[in-house]
């Protein structure tokens, strides 16, 4: 990987955008290396949470406009359908709890990135800002999806229309985030975090997710049914046998991600 950084140990996936000298900016070859990382994430099986966050300032200032205005610059399908709509999906598609840890700026895709995660935690001193009406863009990558649907339409309409930057704390307060740490707390309170929910039942996490997706366009009929399937599913698994032994024990249990 030339434009992130990919690791795995202790059950915890991290992908680390590393173009700091441009703010973590998009282009081909680095929404490609995301990709297959996010891919990577899905299909093994020891990997049971994903960190995505940025290098230096900046977790990440969306499209890199010199790859616009470069020679052959690719259109907005190619960026849209090749670049950054399958990073979406991935993120929403892995049944496995997916962390942004905001440590600086989110703006544009990089904002929308950080909010198609599971969990979207961000230093004080980060903010998040839909800037595609600064330089006359509709909002993409999800963005239109998902920012209506955790702080509602107005809000999300004033935010994407008037392109207003918000800080952490902000974005926790009206449900758009989940977390803001004071910056010298930040690493720790990631870390922390990521260490739960590797040590959580998986199986079960990635059932409440797919179960959260459908929610999302089901009516209440629809998703009892889908709660009922899943709830199914989750009771044939090893977790739930410890979860339940454990209970009876009167201990903790230990999960196994299966």
């Amino acid at each position: 990987m030339e434009f992130i950084q990919f690791e795995q140990s202790n059950h915890i996936a991290r992908i680390r955008f590393n173009k700091p000298g441009k703010y973590n900016s998009f282009h081909r070859a680095m929404a490609l290396e995301v990709q297959e990382a996010l891919r990577q994430c899905h299909e093994d099986p020891e990997v049971r949470v994903v960190l995505i966050t940025g290098e230096g300032k900046a977790f990440c200032a969306g499209q890199d406009l010199q790859e616009l205005t470069g020679d052959n610059p690719p259109g907005f399908h190619t960026i849209l359908s090749e670049h950054f709509n399958p990073i979406i999906q991935l993120i929403r598609d892995i049944e496995k709890p997916v962390v942004a840890a905001v440590n600086g700026v989110a703006a544009g895709a990089g904002a929308n990135i950080a909010l198609a995660c599971d969990f979207v935690v961000a230093k004080n001193s980060a903010s998040f800002i839909q800037a595609f009406s600064k330089i006359g863009l509709v909002p993409d990558s999800g963005g239109t999806f998902f920012l209506p649907r955790l702080i509602g339409l107005p809000r999300a309409t004033a935010l994407m229309m008037l392109g207003d930057r918000i800080e952490a704390a902000a974005a926790v307060q009206i449900g758009m985030i989940y977390k803001a740490f004071p910056d010298d707390q930040f690493v720790q309170g990631v870390e922390d975090l990521l260490a739960q929910l590797a040590a959580m039942p998986t199986r079960a996490l990635g059932l409440t997710k797919r179960a959260l997706n459908h929610s999302l366009l089901n009516d209440l009929g629809a998703q009892l049914s889908i709660e009922e399937e899943l709830q199914i599913q989750a009771g044939q698994t090893e977790d739930y046998r410890e979860g339940v032994q454990a209970f009876l024990e009167k201990r903790l249990p230990v999960f196994k991600g299966a």
